[in-house]
Parts: C-alpha cells; sequence; structure tokens
C-alpha cells in the first residue's frame, strides 16, 4: 500500500486519547482505519502493532473520571489510511 506525501507514517501505537504518550495528532487528522482479525472496526480507542491488541470501549460502562471503560482484545492488527471509495489491501 502506498501512502501520500503529506501523510505521516502510522505508529506502532496509537491512541485517541489527548492525555496519552502514545497520541499523535498529525496522524489523527487522517481517516483512519484498524482491521483487527481481519475485520474492519471503528470503535477502536488505541492499538499496538507489535503487541497485537486493541483497546476498545466496553458498552456505555464508565470509569470513575467518567471515561469510558476500555477492555483490551488480542489478535492481528492492522493500521492503514483510508481513502475515499477504497478498502484496505492485505500486504
Amino acid at each position: 500500500m502506498t501512502q501520500a506525501p503529506d501523510r505521516p507514517p502510522l505508529p506502532d501505537r496509537l491512541s485517541t486519547d489527548a492525555r496519552s504518550p502514545h497520541y499523535v495528532a498529525a496522524v489523527l487528522e487522517h481517516d483512519i482505519g484498524v482491521r483487527f482479525n481481519e475485520r474492519d472496526r471503528s470503535d477502536v480507542e488505541e492499538y499496538c502493532i507489535s503487541e497485537g491488541w486493541i483497546k476498545v470501549a466496553a458498552g456505555k460502562t464508565l470509569d470513575r473520571k467518567g471515561r469510558p471503560l476500555l477492555i483490551t482484545l488480542k489478535g492481528k492488527v492492522e493500521a492503514y489510511y483510508r481513502s475515499a471509495g477504497a478498502t484496505p489491501q492485505s500486504p
């Protein structure tokens, strides 16, 4: 898969939470897709490709600070930039 020159490379670990040290605003400005175990997921809050896990919200459950409670799922993780009308390709 080729990346447009104006897009930064996708990091190994990325979080959508601005308080996280793995938050990268330049990457999150673009539409990012995550495939987990050969299925596209749109509810991923954080991922790590090398360790093979994603974090997703556990329903409507909140932690004591009012943020969604996250659960970790393990499996094959692939991250990619979405483009208009395109689907991810297998390497």
